[in-house]
């Protein structure tokens, strides 16, 4: 099944055209984040749990100058394996297609491909928003535009703990962005449960949440949702921990000059050295949590009908 640039695997493009669930998952974080073969075990996690819940996983890469949706087992090994792996934000799509490298797609790229073969559900870790010390830099992530013009919900463990919180939310509030909060009256901060702010509305089933795409969608809206699932409470990382590993990661960044893009592995790693590495292991298993209702929501969506 093919839609130009974007192209599915067989199993999703069969999936597709049977009106069976499917669920896309985004693969930067394991392609970036964990060593091979371990990132390799983890995206093995990640389809299983996809499939537990009864929906097809449909990871999605940049592969020989095409969008794919869905990899196959040997192209999944090629990319996870592979010694470089371009992170494909929307304004790399072009470049990366065109060079024909290998590419792990963040959320805004994943939604785009996504909405092209009529997925309606993305899993991720946490989505990106605005970023601490905006007024200065105007830093703000493309997830932002991609859920405020794409209409697919995104389901992730809130924003990023390193970002601005109360001013992503203030964005996505402007922006239209529906922001659902899962079994939980708190907005979950990645690695924590609890960010501090009030969850915009919560939500405890799938099945409630499905209701409310089809409702969303239903009257013609095309903004995404973001559906925010926290951390599942054995592997949440202390806040504070998290919050003073972060101040760190920043001063450190900025001693050495550090600006933009680059601020981010900064951070991170100071998060994981104070973490003992427990803030990656978190981040697998939010993750996988986002993956398995993710899935649950496609089929949730599937059985109330495809018309949306």
């Amino acid at each position: 099944m093919s839609n130009g640039l974007v192209v599915t695997s067989d199993e999703v493009g069969a999936a597709l055209t049977d009106g069976r669930a499917v669920t896309a998952l985004e693969i930067s974080m394991i392609a970036h984040a964990i060593d091979y073969p371990a990132n390799l075990d983890a995206a093995g996690e990640l389809a299983a749990a996809v499939r537990e819940s009864g929906a097809v996983p449909a990871f999605v890469a940049a592969v020989d100058g095409t969008l794919r949706v869905g990899l196959a087992d040997d192209e999944l090994d090629r990319l996870l394996s592979a010694e470089r792996v371009e992170k494909v934000s929307q304004r790399d799509v072009g470049a990366v297609l065109a060079s024909g490298a290998l590419g792990a797609t963040t959320v805004s790229v994943t939604m785009l491909a996504a909405a092209r073969v009529g997925i309606r559900t993305v899993a991720t870790g946490g989505i990106g928003g605005v970023h601490r010390g905006f007024v200065d830099s105007h830093d703000v992530s493309p997830d932002l535009t991609a859920l405020a013009t794409t209409p697919v919900a995104v389901v992730s463990s809130g924003p990023k703990s390193l970002l601005d919180l109360p001013r992503t939310l203030e964005a996505l509030e402007t922006l239209g962005v529906p922001v659902l909060a899962y079994g939980t009256d708190d907005f979950p901060a990645y690695e924590t449960r609890n960010s501090g702010l009030p969850a915009p509305r919560r939500v405890d089933s799938a099945d409630a949440l499905a209701s409310i795409l089809r409702a969303h969608w239903g009257v013609g809206l095309s903004s995404g949702v973001v559906v925010a699932n926290p951390v599942p409470k054995e592997f949440e990382v202390d806040g504070e921990l998290i919050a003073q590993a972060i101040d760190a990661g920043l001063a450190s960044a900025a001693a050495k000059g550090v600006v933009g893009k680059n601020i981010t592995p900064v951070v991170l790693e100071a998060i994981s050295k104070a973490t003992g590495g427990s803030s990656t292991r978190a981040a697998l298993a939010l993750t996988v949590s986002n993956a398995r209702l993710g899935a649950q929501v496609a089929t949730n969506l599937i059985s109330e009908g495809t018309n949306i």
